[in-house]
């Protein structure tokens, strides 16, 4: 749901009360935000959360799977008690699969050239815009740039997209995978310095428990807490708590 907030941004509200509560009120709307973390952090299913909330609002939401069949991934996701399978057959809720895009654009060499960049945002573009979509979720992002290889032509990529998304007042999460314990907040260290906003996600063991934590790192037109929290995947969504000084969660 987005809502204006007087002499600010006008807001996307996540539907995450935690995360919006950290953003005074949600991610400016047309933001492009890098969600990045490690391996079973929580990434895809905060970015599943996001959409069905969006969906749920009559905002037609949009995630693009990269490298993981779109089918695969629904049976996989937390059984959120608020997802309802209409969103799916009413289009509120749209999954689209990278790989058949590339297949029927005919980008089948390993390293795509500056025409097909071109050619994969403008295909973005085009079904965002067909679609009316509001809110769009790429998973992941890093898969992407395996066929980009170069900084120049990631950079080129990120800039365009996040551009085209804008104009269409679109609001984005583009997942991002790094190493365990990495300084980066992406596996090239380019999508970063360009997106609009960073979310991190995080392991943290603590007393032989290993904590989900989330924290984010900038977030252009709005102010917003640094401190990091601690996050938990439940059927009723994603539960955030702020992580005090001795590593615990606090209630």
């Amino acid at each position: 749901m987005m809502e204006p907030r007087t002499g600010d941004r006008v807001r996307c509200a996540t539907g995450i009360d935690g995360l919006d509560t950290i953003l005074y009120g949600g991610i400016p709307t047309d933001n492009t935000v890098i969600l990045t973390g490690s391996c079973g952090t929580g990434k895809t299913s905060l970015a599943l959360e996001f959409l069905i909330h969006g969906a749920l609002n009559n905002e037609n939401s949009l995630f693009i799977s990269v490298t993981e069949n779109s089918e695969k991934l629904l049976a996989n996701i937390i059984p959120y008690r608020f997802f309802d399978k209409d969103l799916l057959k009413s289009g509120k809720l749209v999954f689209v699969d990278l790989p058949a895009m590339y297949d029927r654009l005919g980008m089948t060499k390993a390293e795509l050239s500056m025409e097909e960049i071109d050619l994969l945002v403008a295909s973005i573009s085009s079904l965002v815009r067909e679609l009316n979509t509001k809110r769009l979720v790429i998973d992941s992002i890093t898969s992407v740039c395996y066929k980009l290889k170069t900084p120049e032509k990631i950079r080129d990529f990120v800039l365009k997209l996040s551009k085209a998304l804008s104009d269409l007042r679109c609001t984005s999460i583009l997942v991002s995978e790094v190493a365990p314990h990495s300084n980066a907040y992406s596996l090239f260290g380019v999508e970063e310095a360009i997106a609009d906003g960073i979310m991190l996600m995080s392991n943290l063991e603590r007393r032989g428990d290993l904590l989900r934590t989330l924290q984010v790192i900038k977030m252009r037109g709005t102010m917003h807490s640094r401190a990091k929290y601690v996050l938990d995947l439940t059927p009723v969504g994603v539960l955030l708590v702020p992580l005090l000084k001795g590593g615990s969660a606090g209630t």
